[in-house]
């Protein structure tokens, strides 16, 4: 069913600090060299005493800092350093308070008839929010959010398209009151009250399996295609798990971000390559406070 769209409401002061964070995520990116301060802030049109306080208010780390994580070969640092071996997670019971889903998250799938039925019946609520990523289109059912895009490098238009047709059988309805909280729970304003985010898998029982492994990654770290086609029992299954990993419908709550290929390449991401890359910093520069 065709969505009429309608354009986020992003708060200006909100919007502004993701355009200023963007911004300057491309201008090191294209760098060749670490840049200074000082040439940052400049390219910001800022100056770099309000351009440092900014940054370090949104990401928690000053700017020469953030650098480092931002960096291609930081994918390989943390393969080398953070790489989780998932069988071994499940075999110990890893829990810690970097796991996101033992902090705040539940979940629960969707029966292979329920998928089988391409979502005919079910009643899907959206809404546009604020998130540390630009825009983010939230979907859930009344189990819990069961899709999350972000449009910052897509648009709005094809990130409603993209999660709309997965369940062509859904009644989708603009209600993000229902949402709200578990929005704000699932970016963090409210994970320190005890509440906690429900999702929603609507997947095949492959993909299922594999969205299951990808949630035992812990925060600021990360692990590889093969790693969950072996933890999966498929060890040969690699490229049908990258393609799992490429479907999840929930990013950010569903870790894909946190996958890699085997030689440290961050691979493809299916809302951006920054988006991947800036999710990936964030979580490390936390982890390292």
């Amino acid at each position: 069913m065709k969505q009429n769209i309608t354009p986020p409401m992003i708060d200006p002061e909100a919007a502004y600090h993701y355009g200023v964070m963007r911004r300057a995520i491309e201008v090191i990116d294209h760098a060749s060299d670490p840049l200074a301060l000082d040439q940052i802030a400049s390219e910001m049109g800022m100056s770099a005493a309000h351009f440092q306080r900014l940054f370090s208010r949104w990401v928690g780390v000053s700017p020469k800092r953030y650098q480092q994580y931002l960096m291609l070969d930081h994918a390989k640092d943390l393969l080398r350093d953070r790489f989780t071996t998932l069988s071994a997670a499940q075999e110990v019971g890893l829990s810690g308070s970097g796991r996101l889903h033992d902090l705040f998250l539940r979940w629960e799938a969707m029966s292979p008839g329920e998928f089988a039925r391409k979502g005919d019946g079910l009643d899907i609520s959206w809404g546009w929010f604020d998130s540390p990523f630009g825009p983010a289109l939230v979907m859930g059912t009344d189990r819990g959010i069961c899709g999350l895009a972000f449009s910052a490098e897509m648009g709005a238009a094809e990130a409603m398209e993209d999660l709309t047709r997965r369940w062509p059988g859904a009644r989708f309805k603009q209600n993000p009151d229902l949402l709200e909280g578990w929005v704000q729970t699932a970016f963090g304003a409210q994970s320190g009250g005890g509440g906690k985010a429900p999702i929603y898998l609507i997947g095949a029982p492959f993909q299922i399996k594999v969205w299951e492994a990808l949630l035992n990654i812990p925060s600021g770290n990360v692990t590889t295609y093969s790693e969950i086609a072996q933890t999966i029992g498929t060890p040969k299954a690699v490229r049908a798990v990258g393609t799992a990993v490429g479907r999840n419908p929930i990013s950010w709550l569903i870790p894909c971000h946190r996958a890699l290929r085997k030689s440290g390449g961050l691979g493809g991401y299916h809302w951006g390559i920054p988006v991947k890359r800036a999710m990936l910093a964030y979580e490390s520069a936390r982890a390292d406070v």
